[in-house]
């Protein structure tokens, strides 16, 4: 399996710390040692970078733990290889362009007759069970509303009806994002949970690093991070059911 990351926030926020334990458990703490990958938007635009070697071990990761790249939408993922081979184009996330924006996502899980799923405009570029899911919902939702976009939470609303189909072909946790929304869709296992004030301290479960956020934020900064399993051992994070999806906006969950 993989293990997920994700952030939405109502203010530009860096990722540093959270992506700190994240890339421990790319093969030190954890065994996803097979490539790794994090994207950040700035508006419409999105930033990505991804590396094939462990994350622990990469340079690359290093810098981007150390480096405070600020976004309010991130999709981040550590990959334990099951279908496909170790290489660069078949490392999470991947990201499309539709309707004039850019679509990221990743899947932790692992999935059976995926090659069935049907897909359209959107073609694999690489050999994952979890590239061909993405495709095929872009390609649905594509072939749903094919003059233009129906407006983001009517297009997130028709894809989360089509999760359940991909449940049922092995194990599919997701996330998925527009840069504005973020999809969360936990088959085994994801957790969330939002900060707001008053903020305290959050200290990591993988590596001996804390951080006080009351002196990192401002009263008004609202941080939702979504994670396969928590990442600090000190706060409540809330465990998704199977079968749950859940939409974020601005870091604040909303109705899906």
């Amino acid at each position: 399996m993989c293990e997920l990351l994700g952030m939405s926030a109502n203010v530009p926020t860096d990722i540093c710390f959270s992506f700190k334990g994240l890339k421990e458990r790319g093969g030190r703490t954890g065994p996803h040692k097979d490539g790794w990958g994090v994207a950040f938007y700035e508006q419409k635009g999105v930033c990505t970078f991804k590396d094939a070697l462990p994350s622990y071990q990469s340079e690359i990761a290093r810098l981007i733990s150390d480096y405070p790249i600020k976004s309010t939408a991130v999709v981040a993922h550590v990959r334990q290889a099951n279908r496909g081979q170790v290489a660069l184009a078949n490392t999470h996330p991947f990201t499309r362009e539709l309707w004039g924006r850019y679509w990221t996502y990743a899947h932790n899980g692992q999935l059976s007759q995926y090659q069935h799923l049907a897909v359209d405009r959107f073609l694999p570029v690489g050999t994952t069970d979890s590239e061909r899911a993405f495709c095929y919902l872009l390609s649905a939702l594509a072939a749903r509303y094919p003059e233009k976009s129906p407006g983001p939470k009517a297009a997130f609303r028709y894809i989360r009806r089509l999760l359940p189909q991909l449940q049922q072909l092995g194990v599919f946790n997701m996330l998925l994002t527009d840069g504005e929304y973020l999809l969360a869709f936990c088959s085994t296992k994801l957790h969330w949970i939002t900060r707001r004030a008053p903020f305290g301290v959050a200290r990591l479960s993988d590596v001996d690093v804390d951080i006080d956020f009351s002196q990192e934020t401002t009263p008004n900064d609202v941080v939702t991070i979504i994670a396969t399993a928590p990442l600090t051992n000190n706060e409540q994070w809330q465990k998704m059911q199977s079968g749950e999806a859940q939409l974020f906006r601005r870091g604040e969950p909303i109705d899906c």
